[in-house]
């Protein structure tokens, strides 16, 4: 049978086309950034979504400017394709509540209630949805995981169409009185509205059964070494104590050995960017603390 050479020709360029393509995700994501983790996520209707995990922040991975996160002003929802495209969850510390999640514009997030987990249900429509802005994110989107587990997030198939990110699987929000990055004005609001924790819970703690968190205290480490070298090598420098702890030779540690949760922060007198970590870290580079860490918070 004759097939003509030209249609071999273009069948070749096609594929060729579509491999450049998958090269290249045709996201907006740069070529350096980390290859994605994809994961279904249950829609909260016995479907699945497929969502792109990607470890660290925007940033980090090289997020298109005016995208995701970046593209909602203060209080307002993410309407457009361009607002949905991605999404930022960070370990933080906002105004009194430690730790707490924030977006990758650095604005507090909440969880409601009147919202349940199991199963994942939003309550908050309507006029409440315009007050408490729905973190949402698009089918097939990106959540970039900074400092809060893969195996704690997900995502719920709203009323209106939309998937709304869930922490611990209840769905969380931002407050439209929150007017920039460490505002916390949405906590305590109607005594239904908390700060949401990377696992789930309430910053600040809530109803009984939800205990407080924030400076850790069962489980918290009274002492850690910091080590110049990967893997625990000297020279080293160990603290004691309870409270804020200054470190004395500052930004130097590439590791840490301790038996129990601690803060580690990238200035003196605990400011500045912030980690809680757990035991011991043999590579800081991992968290991205490499030769940052200036101060710990113990006890």
């Amino acid at each position: 049978m004759f097939i003509d050479k030209r249609f071999g020709m273009i069948a070749s360029a096609a594929a060729a086309g579509a491999l450049l393509l998958t090269a290249c995700n045709g996201d907006g994501y740069g070529t350096d950034a980390a290859a994605p983790s994809t994961a279904a996520s249950a829609d909260g209707q016995g479907r699945t979504q497929s969502l792109d995990f990607l470890s660290g922040t925007a940033q980090q991975n090289k997020a298109r400017a005016g995208t995701g996160d970046w593209a909602n002003g203060p209080g307002r929802p993410a309407a457009t394709p361009v607002a949905k495209k991605w999404v930022q969850l960070s370990a933080a510390t906002a105004g009194d509540l430690n730790p707490v999640v924030v977006n990758g514009a650095g604005f507090t997030l909440y969880r409601f209630d009147k919202d349940t987990a199991n199963p994942s249900k939003a309550d908050c429509n309507g006029e409440c949805a315009t007050t408490w802005p729905p973190v949402v994110v698009a089918p097939g989107g990106k959540i970039f995981i900074d400092g809060v587990k893969k195996s704690d997030v997900g995502v719920v198939k709203r009323d209106d169409g939309n998937l709304q990110v869930t922490i611990g699987g209840w769905p969380v929000y931002r407050f439209s009185k929150d007017l920039k990055p460490g505002d916390t004005n949405g906590q305590g609001v109607g005594g239904t509205w908390f700060g949401v924790t990377p696992d789930g819970r309430k910053a600040g703690g809530g109803r009984a059964g939800e205990p407080a968190t924030g400076t850790p205290a069962q489980g918290a480490a009274t002492s850690v070494t910091l080590s110049d070298e990967k893997n625990f090598g000297d020279p080293s420098e160990g603290l004691a104590g309870s409270g804020c702890q200054n470190v004395v030779r500052d930004d130097l540690a590439s590791s840490l050995q301790a038996s129990g949760s601690l803060k580690i922060w990238s200035e003196k007198d605990c400011k500045g960017r912030s980690k809680v970590v757990n035991g011991n870290v043999a590579d800081l580079s991992a968290i991205g603390f490499d030769n940052t860490v200036s101060s710990v918070f113990l006890g």
